[in-house]
């Protein structure tokens, strides 16, 4: 917000409201806009002028009367422009907040996706190749996609990961900050959360890297404690979902349009926000990651199947869900819609190209075009596409090609 602020604007006014008793006293008064704004130029030290100046609010769920004023800007006084972010928003707010519906336009964050992870590497060029989809040279720098997409996997995309590791190259420290991250996402449990579903969020949030570890990766509440039932984790599992923390990923019996038409909502996949945080959470360490030692093999398709849901969120490519047939012997791993063609997409952590599934899956439905992601080079089979897994990027580029 800052960068935007000092990119675009000729002045900043940046207000934290974390921690800000000062402020959280300020905005107990009226809301009257000419009073706010003089009491906001005195914190941010600077002279507030409309359009010129970006207003930050920093942690607004701190003070939820800030978030109730940006109403009164939107309708008395337009002419101010305010950024506003909040961690945990969405699940933050106290009781008898008035939440200005309607007057605040929203924009969620996810991770860096693999595309700006290569660019924060200072990697365009590699990029570009795979935007440009030039396949013959693509596949002439492989390893340095492979080395690229591995080092994605254990540094994921949170910024302040990535920034430090940019600079410095440790993927000791890496895993410092990841570890840091979790905690304080912990710390937001018992801090938002209602008291006595803490725990259950916990088990639930701790269960995640175990439940994609199995071959089958459907959820089941048995892993998070025995003998557990749904209703016992259904708050604790909207909780997560709400707060953008895991990412629940519906089957769905059949491919029709709409998608989420034909989901059963009682089987389903959990996913984590980012590959480095699930890394992390497993005890995942750089070597065993990076020189793909053999014990690890078990844990990758996991983590493959982690990255590809992360980049499908981060490019909008939405919804997402998954198929099988009720036996369980056929499952594709991901069904998008781009447009109005719903498109299969089977995952494989290595250059495995057996493609059981997917075979059975165009035999019942016949679609147009199927996905294969693995580690083999760029194909089109006409029917089956398959697309190396560091190419993903490129995947709306193909699409938006006849």
């Amino acid at each position: 917000m800052k960068e935007f602020g000092r990119t675009s604007y000729p002045k900043v006014a940046y207000i934290n409201f974390e921690g800000n008793d000062r402020m959280k006293h300020f905005f107990e008064g009226d809301l009257e806009i000419s009073r706010i704004v003089k009491g906001l130029s005195l914190e941010a030290e600077c002279n507030i002028e409309p359009e010129n100046t970006l207003i930050i609010f920093d942690e607004v769920q701190e003070v939820p009367r800030a978030l109730t004023s940006l109403k009164y800007f939107q309708e008395n006084a337009s002419q101010y422009h305010i950024i506003a972010a909040g961690s945990l928003l969405g699940v933050a707010l106290h009781p008898g907040t008035s939440f200005p519906v309607g007057k605040v336009s929203f924009l969620d964050l996810f991770p860096l996706s693999f595309a700006e992870f290569m660019q924060a590497m200072e990697m365009q060029k590699y990029l570009d190749l795979l935007l440009n989809q030039d396949w013959n040279l693509i596949s002439s720098f492989k390893d340095r996609y492979s080395e690229l997409l591995k080092q994605y996997f254990f540094i994921g995309g949170m910024p302040e990961v990535v920034a430090a590791f940019v600079q410095r190259q440790d993927y000791n420290e890496v895993r410092e900050i990841q570890l840091r991250i979790i905690a304080a996402y912990e710390q937001d449990f018992s801090k938002h959360a209602p008291n006595e579903t803490v725990p259950r969020i916990r088990m639930l949030w701790n269960s995640v890297p175990s439940q994609l570890a199995r071959e089958n990766r459907k959820f089941v509440y048995g892993l998070v404690r025995k003998g557990a039932r749904a209703r016992d984790y259904e708050l604790a599992m909207m909780w997560l979902t709400d707060c953008g923390l895991i990412h629940k990923i519906n089957r769905i019996t059949k491919p029709g349009l709409p998608l989420r038409s034909c989901e059963d909502t009682k089987a389903f996949k959990l996913y984590m926000l980012d590959t480095g945080l699930l890394s992390a959470l497993s005890g995942l360490d750089a070597k065993t990651l990076l020189n793909e030692n053999k014990i690890f093999m078990e844990f990758k398709g996991a983590l493959t199947e982690q990255y590809v849901l992360q980049q499908f969120k981060c490019e909008k490519l939405l919804p997402v869900f998954y198929w099988s047939v009720e036996a369980g012997t056929s499952e594709i791993d991901f069904i998008i819609q781009i447009d109005n063609r719903i498109i299969p997409v089977e995952v494989k952590a290595s250059e495995n190209l057996k493609a059981k599934s997917i075979k059975i899956y165009r035999e019942k439905y016949l679609p147009e075009i199927s996905i294969r992601l693995s580690m083999s080079d760029y194909r089109n089979e006409g029917w089956l596409i398959n697309l190396p897994l560091y190419a993903l990027p490129s995947l709306p580029e193909i699409f938006s090609q006849k």
